[in-house]
């Protein structure tokens, strides 16, 4: 679970409430089908009979982790021009919002903070940037969107760390790790090519791709292990298809080390929205 949360805070003028959560309310209507609001709770809008003292008031928004639709009923409302919508109302509220979601896209889009809740404890809270940058564990490593391998560091030596992956291939990583490890590298860290390029990327994995899917103006593409994110231009200049081989390469300074323990058993092999389909 993925607690996500917004700061900014001024008084929120008389009626002010009712109407904007009106405006949230159309904008959930089309993220039912699209961003996935469900769930909707503005302070100061209950009536007198059920109103409540609240020492402070937060807007709550929740979530829920399902499939996006492109479009709603033909109007192009798609998931990014929801989050856009939402980004803008909350900011007219102006009181500190918790957003409850399995979709870290949604609480990097609409929150300074973001923590992440597993099995009832806190495992991360940080900014969206420090989630990314330097995650504290494979679960949020794998959350937000990165290619995780697994392996066993061999050798520390002059600033660089080498790991042979239970595939078999060795990677380096600038990170100082020991014993067995999770292998972090997004996906748009990770260079594609249908030949060995010689350039200053240290690691290399050749595999089958078994994967293009287009999102939005880039393309994703999984060779062996690993998920890439390149440009539209760049797949067409490579000219891959699925069953062909490609070189994935990515360096070492792009490469975070993360310790494995228990609770990385239960993880995916597959970064979140990447389920190795067109």
């Amino acid at each position: 679970m993925n607690i996500a949360w917004s700061g900014v805070t001024r008084p929120l003028e008389r009626g002010k409430g009712m109407k904007i959560k009106n405006k949230l309310g159309r904008a959930a209507g089309i993220a039912v089908a699209t961003a996935g609001i469900v769930g909707l709770n503005l302070p100061g809008t209950a009536s007198a009979a059920t109103a409540q003292p609240a020492a402070l008031p937060v807007c709550t928004i929740q979530t829920f982790n399902g499939n996006y639709l492109t479009a709603v009923d033909g109007g192009g409302h798609t998931k990014d021009a929801v989050r856009r919508e939402l980004q803008e109302l909350l900011t007219q509220l102006g009181l500190p919002t918790l957003i409850v979601t399995h979709d870290y896209e949604d609480a990097a889009a609409l929150a300074e903070s973001v923590g992440v809740l597993v099995e009832g404890g806190l495992r991360q809270l940080g900014t969206p940037a420090e989630l990314v940058s330097q995650p504290a564990d494979p679960f949020v490593a794998s959350f937000t969107g990165a290619n995780l391998l697994r392996g066993s560091v061999q050798l520390v030596d002059d600033g660089l760390t080498r790991v042979r992956l239970e595939t078999g291939e060795v990677v380096y990583s600038t990170d100082e790790a020991a014993g067995d490890v999770g292998v972090v590298v997004y996906p748009w860290d990770v260079s594609i090519g249908r030949v060995h390029a010689d350039d200053s990327a240290m690691n290399l994995i050749r595999g089958e791709v078994t994967s293009i899917s287009e999102v939005g103006n880039r393309v994703r593409i999984r060779v062996g292990p690993l998920t890439a994110e390149v440009t539209q231009a760049s797949m067409e200049r490579l000219g891959l298809a699925r069953g062909g081989t490609a070189f994935a390469s990515f360096k070492a300074t792009g490469t975070r080390l993360v310790p494995l323990g228990a609770r990385a058993s239960a993880l995916p092999r597959t970064p979140p929205g990447i389920d190795g389909r067109a």
